[in-house]
């Protein structure tokens, strides 16, 4: 029985998809480990012939393999012959080559997310704020630079404004990257619309982090009490209030319409409601993705199938297509 792929199926190589046939030993292909994308070479190649294959169909592609290739599942490994109706380890193949950034948490981290959460748009593959006040806009950009490193500036733009009847002045930031947009996501829940988002709990790591994200998100929905010594944070996002109450120690009522308020008091750390919490500040890249069927793909005529398999170090797993498979032990 043969191993591992057909000749020309597609595998990804760190500097690109090869197929099957073409890699080599000392090509570095990408793996997962755990839920992040890493990379691990090759160090040998092994060809066998078989006159059976199959044809594994998933929700994304279908790719050509030995049966006993292993697919990883969540109930483990499972040969690919038997793996119709389950789910199988996946990425996007597609973003493998982008970018990776380091977030460093802190202030300007939690400043940064609060301002988005408030006024900032969280598009496919980019992060962008347009307000009209200028000193916001260029905290901002200032918190995102130093919490990811990505150049952010202002630029002066225009935007209609349904009350006044006109375009008003404002300022916007904007920078492209879709791991970024991706970890703006799954901080919220998945979901980055403001009806929907979540209380992003990864600002709760420390006090200062949780600091920069009230400030942040005041600036941008909120405003100072006159005759108070506090902020008054403005949402018609009732959960998403709900959850910073406890953690400043404030009452919290719904407004029965319109937006809510949650009132925060320049004294609420002294409450000693702050508890700090550890949630991965990196986004998950993989998931699981369903496997339609797999269909029996007998050679045809005398000309048997050709598969490649690898031994790879440091990890012996690799991707297809974004589809975690390893060879038999």
């Amino acid at each position: 029985m043969g191993y591992g792929l057909s000749s020309k199926q597609l595998v990804n190589q760190v500097d690109g998809c090869a197929q099957a046939k073409n890699v080599a030993p000392g090509s570095v292909l990408w793996t997962l480990d755990g839920d992040r994308t890493v990379q691990t070479t090759v160090v040998g190649v092994t060809a066998v012939k078989s006159r059976t294959a199959v044809e594994v169909v998933t929700d994304h592609m279908a790719f050509t393999s030995s049966p006993d290739l292993l697919l990883a599942t969540p109930d483990g490994w499972t040969h690919a012959g038997d793996a119709a109706g389950t789910t199988v380890a996946w990425t996007p193949a597609r973003k493998l080559c982008r970018e990776r950034l380091t977030i460093w948490p802190g202030y300007e981290f939690g400043y940064f997310v609060g301002a988005t959460c408030a006024d900032g748009t969280v598009g496919k593959n980019y992060v962008s704020l347009v307000v009209n006040e200028e000193a916001f806009a260029a905290r901002y950009a200032a918190a995102l630079t130093a919490c990811t490193g990505l150049p952010a500036r202002l630029e002066p733009v225009t935007r209609p404004s349904g009350y006044l009847k006109r375009d008003l002045a404002g300022f916007r930031v904007r920078v492209v990257s879709s791991y970024l947009s991706d970890a703006l996501r799954h901080y919220v829940g998945g979901d980055a619309h403001h009806m929907r988002q979540r209380f992003p709990r990864v600002v709760l790591r420390d006090i200062e982090t949780f600091n920069g994200f009230l400030d942040g998100y005041i600036d941008g929905d909120g405003c100072r009490i006159k005759g108070w010594s506090g902020r008054m944070i403005l949402s018609a996002n009732v959960p998403f209030l709900a959850e910073i109450a406890p953690v400043i120690g404030a009452r919290f009522t719904p407004a029965r319409t319109g937006a809510s308020q949650l009132c925060v008091s320049d004294r609420w750390e002294s409450r000693g409601t702050f508890t700090p919490e550890q949630h991965p500040i990196d986004p998950p890249e993989s998931s699981w993705i369903r496997i339609r069927e797999v269909r029996p793909r007998p050679a045809l005529g005398t000309k048997p199938f050709t598969f490649y398999s690898y031994r790879l170090e440091p990890h012996p797993t690799f991707l297809v297509n974004g589809h975690l498979v390893r060879e038999p032990w």
